[in-house]
């Protein structure tokens, strides 16, 4: 085998494509078949250090539609200047392991019906889109006035812990909340020998953008979607 192509349906419905070549002629046959066979749009993802695979997508056609910065972000108090026993005034943070299930999930359900109201779904990592697996040990939340008001979840599958997800309700939003458990997040990382955690943001995120590289985040890599309309 000389390559593969995948194709597969993200929960809002994009469908993303992804082509394994060895050589160019191959991912070039590959691209013909499927693209003749699936509907349009059609979304890829690509490295953007990546110039040959970029320009591949390119010759068929494909533009790009937005650009993702992964950023690696220290966990040590001193450097990102967060203190982790300072919520905003009324919040608690629950840590991880400790959040109830029910009020979890009526927090994703709640955050994911105003996102489907606001922005939509088109400009959301796909850590957000996919179906989430409700382990509290993979969660901080935030509490006030006895209601989830925030969550943040992280993987550790790898030893470099990733940061797949931090959201607020919308009627709770910049009042430091996500900062906070930001900086819970960050610091119970860093007692567990952590130096280190990863995230990925949506380049038009100023927020999440100003957030992460207010702290000492940096740039360690970047993603393009590109798309075939």
């Amino acid at each position: 085998m000389v390559g593969r192509g995948e194709a597969s349906r993200r929960p809002d419905g994009r469908m993303f494509v992804s082509i394994d070549a060895w050589h160019a002629a191959a991912f070039d046959r590959l691209a013909e078949v499927m693209l003749a066979a699936l509907r349009r749009p059609l979304h890829t993802v690509v490295d953007e250090t990546d110039l040959d695979l970029t320009a591949q997508w390119q010759r068929t056609g494909f533009t790009m539609r937005r650009r993702e910065w992964e950023y690696s972000v220290p966990t040590d108090p001193g450097a990102t200047g967060l203190d982790p026993a300072r919520p905003p005034s009324g919040v608690t943070i629950r840590a991880f392991g400790s959040a109830e299930e029910a009020p979890l999930r009526a927090l994703d359900r709640t955050i994911r019906d105003e996102v489907e109201a606001g922005p939509g779904w088109q400009d959301m990592p796909a850590e957000v889109l996919a179906r989430p697996v409700f382990d509290p040990s993979r969660y901080a939340v935030a509490a006030q006035s006895g209601q989830y008001v925030g969550l943040l979840r992280v993987a550790t599958v790898t030893r470099l812990p990733r940061i797949g997800l931090i959201a607020v309700r919308a009627d709770r939003q910049r009042r430091g909340i996500a900062r906070a458990l930001l900086a819970h997040t960050l610091g119970a990382l860093h007692v567990i020998g952590k130096e280190r955690a990863s995230a990925e943001v949506t380049e038009s995120n100023m927020a999440a953008t100003a957030l992460f590289e207010g702290i000492g985040a940096r740039r360690a890599g970047s993603n393009l979607e590109l798309i075939l309309r």
